[in-house]
């Protein structure tokens, strides 16, 4: 008699927060488990051998630009960084007040600042698509201008003005510190810049998408995807991952343990540890490799003193992929790097919109010329019909 042995039914996927599932077409980016594709680029390709103002042209445009195109979108972008002085007036309010350093996250201002600059932006209601790109090249230029004139007034320094003769990353880490930045720290954010600029549809871009499908405004839908963006399981992740470094230090520094003793606490306590692992890609984030050898190369270059930051970060990786085979992605070695370059921590997720401004537009963009309002349903899982008389 032959008998059978039944198999186990496979165990449903855990479709929450969408997971696995197809929400949509773009021609803009493609990630899998081992590329990040712009347009048809590669990010390593253009991590080497790109400008971040070229990567901007190539998202915006959907081609690479040549000479004269490029040179002729640095003009445009330099003109228009100005930001109307009353919009600046409240922004400097704001992050001067004692809950604006304390207690208001800058991409709360960042957020209310892009808010500001639609009330003013001659085309906010138009959704053409000249209107669009126009609109994604101001708001492009202006942002950097708002995270400085921030950074600036919770400093209680006086702000600067953007700088004309500046590319976009140089004239970001000026605006945010009033001082004119090395040709080492220009080009490491300009590469940071680049990997961060887009990355299909993610949290805050499908947000900005969803948002855009009800036509309504480009300005709207930035707003909702820089609320997004500041989620700590999203762009604030940065930040956490700096902070997250500085206890360990402070852990080792007041004889509590090592590196280890801390992590296995983390692990026992089953705490977050942020900075690691990604819903794609499982076999390592193809970013942060090179962010952290441009963060490391600024450190030895630059600030030696904070080449600790590196050292510690690698034993936490070594911990994590040995234990839990769980990969750092690009918000780890990010917190190192920009923390060794000396940007204040909380400016680092601000800093990720004056990249990601550049995909989100794009998307924006793309659901504007073939639109679909975006309206998921929803499985129910509360209770059974009921009568309201019972």
């Amino acid at each position: 008699m032959t008998t059978t042995t039944q198999s186990k039914p496979a165990k449903p996927q855990d479709s929450r927060g969408l997971a696995g599932q197809t929400a949509g077409d773009t021609a803009i980016c493609s990630v899998n488990q081992t590329q990040l594709i712009y347009r048809g680029y590669e990010i390593a390709d253009l991590a080497a051998n790109a400008t971040f103002e070229q990567v901007a042209y190539l998202l915006l445009h959907g081609d690479k630009p040549n000479e004269q195109q490029l040179k002729d979108f640095k003009s445009e972008l330099a003109a228009m960084r100005e930001v109307d002085p009353g919009i600046l007036e409240v922004i400097g309010k704001i992050a001067q007040s004692e809950s604006g350093k304390d207690d208001v996250h800058p991409m709360s201002i960042l957020r209310t600042g892009v808010s500001l600059i639609s009330h003013v932006d001659p085309e906010t209601e138009d959704n053409s698509p000249e209107a669009g790109l126009r609109k994604s090249k101001r708001l492009l230029a202006k942002i950097p201008t708002i995270i400085g004139h921030m950074q600036m007034a919770r400093d209680g320094k006086t702000p600067v003005k953007p700088d004309a003769n500046l590319d976009h990353a140089a004239n970001l880490l000026w605006c945010i510190s009033g001082e004119k930045p090395s040709e080492m720290a220009a080009k490491v954010m300009d590469v940071s810049l680049i990997l961060y600029a887009e990355h299909d549809f993610n949290a805050s871009t499908f947000t900005a998408r969803v948002i855009a499908s009800t036509e309504t405004d480009m300005h709207s839908a930035v707003c909702g995807a820089i609320g997004a963006l500041k989620g700590p399981l999203h762009g604030g992740a940065n930040e956490k991952a700096m902070e997250m470094l500085s206890e360990i230090d402070e852990f080792i520094n007041a004889g509590k343990g090592n590196v280890q003793d801390f992590m296995d606490n983390a692990f026992a306590t089953k705490r977050k540890l942020m900075g690691f692992g990604h819903r794609v890609y499982k076999n390592g984030d193809h970013r942060a490799g090179i962010l952290r050898e441009w963060g490391l190369k600024f450190a030895n270059e630059v600030n030696p003193d904070t080449k600790k930051w590196f050292d510690l970060g690698d034993e936490v990786q070594k911990i994590m992929l040995e234990q839990k085979k769980i990969h750092p992605n690009v918000d780890f070695p990010c917190g190192m790097t920009y923390f060794a370059m000396g940007i204040p921590v909380p400016q680092y997720t601000p800093i990720f919109v004056a990249s990601r401004i550049t995909g989100w537009c794009a998307h924006i963009m793309e659901q504007h010329a073939d639109n679909r309002i975006i309206r998921p349903l929803a499985q129910y899982v509360g209770p059974e019909l009921r009568s309201w008389n019972d």
